[in-house]
């Protein structure tokens, strides 16, 4: 049988039936900033795998830490075991975030999971049981239960599932310091994602709101999230999106591009204080522990591409990157059919007005060269860090094509 027909029987995608409602391509192999379907045609890569793959696609730094890992230890459970792959990486991360406390997780739905059981433990820990999180409209923090009831209840794909989710507090950011004034006393922690907004509609803000949720929550003792797993390592031109408020959060999820797009891997990073009151209290663990955290594949390539981006003059690139953006994109606001453009780091984002043309413009895009996938009215690009000028530029101009096509 042809792959497409296996899959049109049997394979369920994100977001989608089963059958597939939406064309789904064959993928043969990728390589840099290309991705080669099966009858040989070459896409170049506006989505950068999901945004996780940093440093384009087959890297042969990240492929040596992948095969070398495979051959000594390739998995072992991580109760009551360690590993060099994992305590380096834990130390990085320590380094990068200044949060000593790690918890490494596979996926960045489940170190949302985690980061909120955090949160709750810690107030538990302080004598409050208190469950609820004030969080953003618009907000997106990933797939599971936990993580669903702090995503935007009224503008998400998750209102589907009504009264299974967990009831939690939406704000505005402009309303948020009120927000946190009046459950101050209701509430297990805030959590943000810092700068952009993701997948609940690539909103950008200024990082004002960052600093008064910092100011606020250290006053009411009320542990402040950062969920950087979109915008971590470098995606806003800083190493993390709350960088742009010079501050630092309780607890900050990471993922994505944590492996550089090889391997599923995430973490939850936590203070000091936060993990010895947790530790020192009759509650003394946290409870949730995935059969593959800390798998040794997963930490060596983490490695790998931490030290690779560290290497590298990664500001210098995004900073080019967004430059193109902000040039290439710009012309398409004077369109009718277009809402806004907007960009930084390496995101560039242009807003319909509504989303009845966004399938047109994948297809026109595919059709010249171009992989990207659309969300409702959001036709986006976040592109690997060493892609060429070249091929941002084809990216850009089949983008605007298409949209003044339309």
């Amino acid at each position: 049988m042809k792959i497409l027909d296996i899959d049109n029987q049997h394979t369920w995608h994100p977001y989608n039936s089963l059958p597939s409602k939406s064309v789904i391509l064959p993928v043969k192999s990728t390589n840099k900033q290309s991705i080669y379907l099966q009858d040989g045609t070459e896409l170049i890569d506006a989505m950068s795998s999901w945004w996780s793959a940093i440093h384009g696609y087959n890297h042969p730094d990240l492929i040596k830490a992948l095969e070398r890992q495979a051959r000594v230890m390739p998995h072992i459970m991580f109760g009551g075991l360690t590993h060099e792959p994992a305590t380096s990486l834990c130390k990085k991360i320590a380094d990068l975030t200044q949060l000593p406390s790690v918890f490494l997780a596979d996926s960045g739905s489940v170190a949302v999971e985690v980061a909120l059981k955090t949160a709750i433990l810690y107030k538990k820990a302080k004598g409050k049981n208190v469950s609820k999180f004030i969080a953003l409209e618009n907000a997106y923090h990933g797939d599971t239960l936990g993580c669903m009831g702090v995503c935007d209840p009224k503008n998400s794909m998750h209102s589907l599932y009504g009264d299974y989710l967990p009831k939690n507090i939406f704000t505005s950011v402009k309303n948020l310091a009120n927000t946190i004034e009046k459950y101050k006393d209701e509430v297990a922690g805030v959590i943000l994602e810092p700068i952009v907004q993701g997948a609940g509609g690539m909103k950008i803000h200024e990082p004002q709101y960052l600093k008064l949720a910092r100011n606020l929550c250290t006053k009411y003792d009320i542990p402040l999230i950062v969920d950087e797993i979109a915008t971590g390592f470098g995606h806003t031109g800083l190493m993390w999106g709350c960088d742009h408020a010079n501050m630092r959060p309780d607890i900050m999820t990471i993922g994505k591009a944590l492996t550089g797009g090889i391997m599923t891997l995430s973490a939850m990073a936590t203070t000091k204080n936060i993990s010895d009151v947790i530790f020192s209290s009759e509650v003394g663990v946290i409870m949730h522990g995935p059969t593959f955290m800390g798998n040794p594949l997963a930490c060596s390539v983490a490695n790998a591409s931490i030290d690779l981006l560290l290497s590298s003059n990664w500001k210098e690139k995004v900073q080019n990157i967004q430059n193109i953006f902000a040039k290439e994109l710009k012309s398409l606001e004077t369109l009718k059919i277009v809402h806004e453009v907007r960009n930084i780091g390496a995101i560039g984002v242009v807003e319909l007005e509504d989303e009845t043309k966004a399938q047109e413009v994948q297809d026109f895009c595919v059709k010249n060269g171009v992989w990207i996938r659309p969300f409702g009215k959001l036709v986006y690009s976040i592109v690997s860090y060493n892609i060429t000028n070249k091929e941002l530029l084809k990216i850009t101009s089949t983008i605007k094509e298409a949209i003044n096509n339309i």
